[in-house]
């Protein structure tokens, strides 16, 4: 008897148009999706950052930034052109797919005139004056499959774009301890598989920072964010992260991505 009622109940939500929800994608599909978008090959753009304190100083960055993929070797270096007292500072990375072999990240400091090497354990450390880590540029669009557990937590809405919401937790207190970070819950557009806000926990648990990724518009076919804000809920500190001048298509050198570049500066 109870039985027929249930399906007579779900016979009479299907005729009057009422559809049964579907379960949500898990986080680790979710992140897959992400890690699967388009990206192109290559990529050149102009970026400008922005950083202001509590107190309302702002300073500015204006850099020239490449990526390139080599297979599924990622490849990343910014170059700092102005002001005067940063300029010809420049960072690379290789992200390489292999999750048991460290990446590599270098720094070049114009007064030091040396190349340093930025180790793993130094992945979670802010990005040159900016709210962002070293980790966080490296990663740029896409999430790291190693470093947590993840899962759907629900959905929520960002700037008028309906997202899925996932929990991620480092998979252990050391990697909790080189990211920097306890807790991330991120709201994932459910049609383009972007992020469109970040919010972050240190490893004692309490609130870190706010990132939101917007202007997101296609570029040459390929969905592009132009603008990121961050904002430190500690410090009260922000950074604005400006794209201009995106292109796919135009091709980027591979001497670009060598400790040698990184001396010679654009």
């Amino acid at each position: 008897m109870k039985i027929g009622i249930l399906f007579g109940l779900g016979v009479m939500l299907l005729i009057s148009g009422i559809a049964l929800s579907e379960p949500l994608p898990t986080g680790d599909e979710i992140a897959r999706r992400i890690n699967a978008r388009d990206e192109g090959v290559a990529v050149a753009r102009h970026l400008t950052m922005r950083m202001t304190d509590r107190r309302g100083k702002t300073r500015t960055r204006e850099t020239r930034a490449f990526r390139k993929y080599y297979g599924k070797e990622k490849r990343t270096v910014i170059f700092y052109l102005e002001p005067a007292n940063v300029r010809n500072t420049a960072f690379l990375t290789w992200d390489y797919p292999d999750a048991d072999k460290d990446d590599d990240q270098w720094l070049y400091l114009p007064a030091m005139r040396k190349v340093r090497r930025i180790s793993a354990s130094d992945r979670g450390d802010y990005f040159l004056g900016t709210d962002l880590t070293y980790e966080d540029i490296k990663l740029e669009t896409r999430v790291s499959m190693e470093d947590y557990r993840r899962k759907t937590i629900g959905e929520d809405e960002v700037d008028g774009h309906h997202c899925y919401l996932v929990e991620s937790v480092p998979v252990d207190r050391q990697t909790a301890k080189e990211l920097g970070y306890g807790r991330v819950e991120q709201c994932v557009d459910s049609e383009i598989w972007m992020v469109r806000r970040s919010r972050f926990w240190d490893i004692k648990g309490k609130p870190l920072k706010t990132s939101y990724f917007r202007d997101i518009r296609k570029v040459q076919g390929i969905w592009t964010q132009h603008r990121i804000e961050v904002e430190n809920h500690k410090t009260g500190h922000r950074t604005l992260f400006l794209f201009r001048d995106v292109d796919y298509e135009q091709g980027v050198s591979d001497n670009l991505f060598t400790q040698n570049a990184l001396r010679r500066g654009l």
